[in-house]
């Protein structure tokens, strides 16, 4: 399906998931990377399941997809979404994310959950 037959209802749907900074935030750092809600704890200072609340709304509506490694589940941007042609387009426009996770990674604390 090409995003002119996705109707409109969905797409403002999408837009108010995405309004939120958090959730913003996550599908950035998804776009290129695969992470775990331990992640994404450590880099918004949250609680886990404040994140795992976030993560569950963007796997409901289909933006994001789980696979599980071991007892692990890591998250990752659903390329094949029918959404993913207008969140691409709006994540051209967004400062990238990576120095959080580089800072992660500094701290020793990337895939902190492995």
């Amino acid at each position: 399906m090409n995003v002119s037959n996705v109707e409109l209802d969905k797409v403002a749907t999408i837009l108010k998931l995405l309004g939120d900074k958090t959730r913003l935030t996550m599908v950035k750092l998804l776009d290129t990377n695969d992470c775990c809600v331990c992640e994404f704890v450590e880099i918004f200072k949250t609680s886990q399941p404040a994140i795992s609340q976030h993560v569950r709304k963007l796997k409901d509506v289909g933006i994001v997809r789980e696979a599980r490694k071991g007892q692990w589940v890591f998250y990752s941007l659903n390329k094949q979404s029918d959404y993913y042609p207008i969140i691409q387009t709006l994540l051209h426009h967004l400062p990238s994310q990576e120095y959080k996770l580089k800072e992660l990674e500094v701290q020793g604390l990337r895939i902190s959950c492995e």
